[in-house]
């Protein structure tokens, strides 16, 4: 038997509202009868993607823009120094290391290494119109940008053609930091017309040359580079 929930009277089973007070009558069944429907929209939102060609004006648009603001407040503002040029040659760079990512992502990787180290040298030969001489940079900048981008160049062709693993990444990482720190210490010796020798650099020499046959004996022992992989979880 049912009763009225407002009044308490007893209510027929098939009446739809109490005849006293006039409370509509709700079956609790009918309750979980009913669907439950979401305030929130079944189909998801999503914000459409920035188009590459979109992404790749606008980052041209910049760069350009601020070359030229400052060209032209060089020329007719402030023309006592060719300051610009810091400008220019650093939005250069930036637009070569944006290319291949933004612009043309067909691109091989060891071309856009090679436009990486010809754009970085062409901005330090920008530097040599604010400079009494560019001796600093045909002895010592330019070998040097030379140097990096041909290491650069090998560290990535080793990781491409071989097995990348952890220990392979960083036996091929000491060995060309090693390389680069010779390099430039005998590049530093001839441009200051010093005695070819290893100083500075043999310190950082030995140090790698212990890391490198730590690793190699590592990689050559299967035992021990298991070992390595389950401690580092690498």
């Amino acid at each position: 038997m049912a009763y009225c929930v407002n009044c308490g009277v007893e209510l027929e089973p098939s009446l739809t509202e109490c005849p006293l007070c006039n409370t509509p009558v709700i079956n609790p069944k009918e309750l979980y009868q009913t669907k439950k429907t979401s305030p929130y929209p079944k189909a998801k939102g999503q914000v459409d993607v920035v188009k590459r060609k979109d992404l790749a004006i606008l980052t041209s648009t910049v760069l350009i823009a601020t070359s030229l603001s400052c060209l032209l407040l060089n020329l007719f503002v402030f023309p006592n120094s060719l300051w610009s040029l810091f400008i220019i040659g650093a939005c250069l760079v930036l637009f070569v290391l944006v290319f291949p990512a933004v612009i043309y992502t067909k691109l091989p990787i060891y071309i856009s290494l090679l436009f990486d180290g010809v754009a970085v040298g062409f901005y330090l030969y920008m530097i040599t119109f604010n400079t009494a001489s560019n001796k600093w940079f045909i002895r010592l900048a330019l070998p040097i940008v030379a140097l990096v981008t041909i290491l650069v160049e090998i560290f990535t062709l080793l990781l491409r053609s071989f097995p990348v693993f952890f220990l392979t990444t960083a036996l091929y990482f000491f060995a060309e930091i090693a390389f680069l720190c010779v390099g430039i210490e005998l590049l530093i010796a001839h441009y200051l017309d010093a005695p070819l020798k290893l100083v500075w650099s043999a310190i950082v020499l030995t140090v790698c040359g212990v890391i490198e046959v730590v690793l190699l004996t590592i990689l050559s022992r299967s035992r021990l580079r298991d070992a390595m992989r389950r401690r580092l979880h690498f």
